[in-house]
């Protein structure tokens, strides 16, 4: 999954630069690295040396970095130093419909798309399947708001991407996995909407992992709705037959009243 990436629009943003892009770990132990050198060449002295120390370890950004190195001479043998230069990010995917309607029939999203900040799925007696591990994210947390009734979506999140069900469900569930990530500034997926007599299944699945029990689960899930439709089925009928006893009960004491 990559993320972030802006949705393109009529005037798409403009790339930030180089020097306001995020330092990675690597990226500070190379410019400690190059402090260390220094120290022994008697370029800094050793307080100067556990100041800027700290300024490394606590830079997010390369503009936080490249003032530590400033006043020292550049090193042309092999070794650390921070390369601004990064590779440019692909293109987006084109914009799809953020609207999936199933209604006796079934939609999916897979491969390379892009997910806007909110994605709409509707589901009448029909089924989706959404598959995100190459998917692109608008932002860091997406919403997938889902309105099920008698149907099924099916959801594969690669690895490190956290999942929040906050939907509402009447007999019908959500099915999520555990949270295989403890980063707090991991890609989110919430869930919302509302399930009747319906679910959502969220399997964590490596790009191209086959599928395993997901299948079978799946089975299961569609069993789940059929027997649900029966049930539904015989309580419509009962409700029927109810309301056809009433209305005689009515007209009998009508005639009765005269």
């Amino acid at each position: 999954m990559n993320l972030p990436e802006q949705p393109s629009g009529s005037e798409p943003p403009a790339r930030p630069s180089p020097a306001s892009m995020r330092a990675s770990d690597a990226d500070r132990d190379e410019v400690a690295d190059r402090l260390r050198e220094a120290l022994a060449e008697g370029r800094i002295t050793p307080e100067e040396h556990a100041e800027r120390i700290d300024v490394v370890y606590k830079a997010k950004t390369y503009a936080e970095l490249e003032p530590v190195l400033s006043d020292l001479p550049a090193q042309h043998a092999p070794g650390p130093r921070v390369d601004l230069r990064k590779e440019q990010a692909p293109a987006p995917p084109p914009p799809q419909s953020p609207h999936l309607v199933a209604v006796f029939s079934g939609v999916e999203r897979k491969g390379r798309w892009l997910v806007e900040p909110t994605t709409t799925v509707t589901c009448v007696f029909g089924g989706a399947e959404l598959d995100f591990r190459q998917a692109v994210l608008s932002k860091g947390e997406v919403t997938l708001n889902v309105t099920c009734v008698f149907g099924g979506v099916n959801v594969v999140v690669p690895p490190g991407v956290r999942v929040v069900g906050s939907n509402f469900a009447v007999f019908g569930g959500t099915d999520l996995p555990e949270d295989d990530t403890v980063d707090p500034d991991a890609p989110v997926i919430r869930l919302t909407g509302m399930l009747l007599f319906g679910g959502v299944s969220v399997e964590r699945r490596a790009a191209g992992e086959k599928r395993g029990r997901h299948r079978h689960h799946r089975e299961l899930h569609r069993e789940h709705h059929d027997e649900m439709r029966r049930l539904h089925r015989e309580r419509r009928e009962e409700m029927r037959d109810a309301r056809r006893d009433r209305l005689r009960e009515l007209r009998d004491e009508r005639h009765r009243g005269r």
